[in-house]
């Protein structure tokens, strides 16, 4: 997935008002059993089975195919998602992290995450944000209001920002995976990035 150093994400949003939006959901198991990891790939077949039907005509009535959020994920453009509570509970496989970082989306944001699509969210350089339920529907609430509301994400400051109202909250980040995202750092980057202290650390026991 595409590495992209985390500083301050200004962006339209998403709205995916699903509660327990499942694995399943965002990526199908028929797309699991693919050997490829194109990025691409897995873009297109995030939330396949509700965006088409079996013809692959476009449901209408779905939130992604309308046209005020239609329009793929670039800089300042629905880079961002807000969620429903439970974001990503079902099975634990990495490809639904893999569709949403695919599908262009950086950050999602929820009043709560399963814990292993949370982490695997991390390790494709997505950024999954916990707000209270209460900061999560008046973001729903501005976003219908209006399509171009702009949240803005501080990750250095870790704070999250609805900006039609001007109301913020902080949001928890592991430390390690915060400098890692900051970085544009995977795990195997970070050990690279320390070669020389590691080294010197061996030197020193033999």
């Amino acid at each position: 997935m595409a590495k992209e150093k985390f500083d301050i994400i200004q962006s339209t949003c998403i709205p995916i008002a699903i509660d327990n939006c499942n694995t399943d959901l965002i990526i199908p198991a028929r797309y699991l059993a693919s050997t490829t990891r194109d990025p691409k790939f897995f873009g297109d077949a995030f939330m396949h089975d509700l965006r088409f039907d079996a013809q692959g005509n476009a449901y209408k009535e779905f939130v992604m195919n309308k046209p005020e959020f239609s329009e793929p994920p670039r800089k300042g453009i629905h880079e961002i998602i807000v969620g429903g509570q439970n974001w990503g509970s079902g099975s634990s496989r990495e490809h639904a992290a893999w569709a949403i970082a695919g599908y262009g989306v950086r950050v999602v944001i929820s009043s709560s995450f399963a814990d292993i699509h949370r982490n695997n969210l991390l390790n494709c350089f997505v950024l999954p944000i916990t707000v209270s339920p209460d900061f999560q529907q008046e973001l729903f609430a501005s976003i219908a209001k209006n399509s171009k509301t702009e949240v803005k994400v501080d990750v250095p400051n870790q704070t999250v920002t609805n900006m039609s109202t001007g109301n913020s909250e902080h949001f928890e980040i592991n430390p390690y995976k915060k400098y890692c995202l900051m970085n544009a750092y995977d795990d195997i980057d970070y050990l690279l990035a320390h070669h020389t202290d590691i080294e010197n650390f061996e030197n020193k026991r033999k």
